[in-house]
């Protein structure tokens, strides 16, 4: 008698060809719009299913988790970020929690560049500028921004976006820097030509731009606070492509309105879609809506990685992508 198939269920809308591949392997629950669910469609959907497949938007903590029942044995998170789920609360549950770690660090590592150039060189600017109809011609000092050869670009965070971002910007002639947790192998250091900083507070105070791509912890939250972004040079831009909560948004707005810092481009925002009105308002920001990831490619090997994690799980084996908490 043939195995009973999987329950799983989708939170959001996935491409089209990642909805279909689940639809044929596992008996699957699919979204027909593609808003968030509310917390206590997460719980029902929790309560019912086998398997649950959330997104980012999704916020899954403990008492979500305590009221999940027996059944639910798999979170597979599509993404790699799993700050908002609870997963020392599933692991005590019994709860599997997976994730889709390395897809997106390519697509990542691009779009930082973008904005470093946007940033430095004031696209965003010339944009508003060109939209307006406020350009009058070509000036010896119009709209001047720096050059990226030759300027020190300090890395937080080096894992595979970290990494992916410093290849990018050698061939841009940046002189690359790191804060880690760990300290990266000799032998990656020499082929990135990356200099190591062991103290963060060092790092940050000689860079001229400083790129966050560390994950939202209780002990990354706000690690970029008001002492730390003093600390950055008067002419020194920061970007931030991971997470919101990395950086003491509030902060940050200050210093860029009092000009004790040249400029951000930021993709992620400390309140989520809610944007410090104050960022929309001045001119040295670059704003993206958190699509540093957003490419098709990218979303189609993300899924298929949930596809792995769970069909690994249903043969009865630990999934390739496990979540542990002391992994966080």
């Amino acid at each position: 008698m043939p195995k009973e198939r999987l329950s799983v269920v989708v939170t959001r809308r996935l491409p089209e060809a990642v909805e279909t591949r689940l639809s044929e392997l596992f008996n699957v629950s699919l979204r027909d719009d593609d808003t968030p669910m509310s917390r206590d469609e997460l719980v029902e959907a929790m309560k019912t299913a086998d398997v649950l497949v959330p997104t980012l938007s999704d916020t899954i903590d403990a008492p979500m988790i305590t009221q999940a029942g027996g059944r639910l044995k798999l979170i597979a998170n599509y993404g790699a970020g799993v700050d908002h789920i609870d997963v020392e609360s599933a692991r005590q549950r019994g709860v599997l929690v997976s994730n889709t770690p390395g897809v997106s660090a390519d697509d990542t590592a691009d779009m930082t560049i973008a904005m470093i150039i946007g940033a430095t060189r004031r696209i965003p600017e010339g944009l508003r500028m060109m939209a307006k109809g406020d350009w009058s011609g070509w000036a010896p000092n119009a709209m001047l921004g720096s050059r990226m050869g030759g300027r020190r670009l300090g890395i937080l965070g080096m894992g595979h976006v970290g990494q992916a971002v410093a290849q990018r910007a050698r061939a841009f002639g940046m002189q690359i820097h790191y804060h880690n947790r760990r300290r990266l192998h000799s032998g990656i250091e020499e082929a990135l030509e990356a200099t190591y900083w062991e103290s963060l507070d060092q790092m940050v105070a000689r860079m001229d731009v400083l790129t966050v791509h560390c994950p939202h912890t209780p002990g990354t939250f706000h690690l970029m606070n008001a002492r730390r972004l003093k600390l950055l040079k008067k002419d020194a831009y920061l970007v931030n492509t991971s997470r919101g909560e990395v950086i003491d948004e509030n902060a940050l707005v200050r210093m860029l309105k009092s000009g004790d810092i040249a400029g951000a481009a930021l993709d992620v925002y400390e309140g989520g879609t809610e944007v410090n009105p104050d960022l929309r308002r001045l001119g040295n920001v670059v704003l993206l809506p958190h699509m540093g990831s957003a490419t098709v490619e990218g979303r189609l090997e993300m899924g298929e990685k949930v596809i792995i994690n769970i069909k690994t799980f249903d043969d009865g084996h630990r999934p390739p992508d496990l979540v542990v908490p002391s992994m966080l």
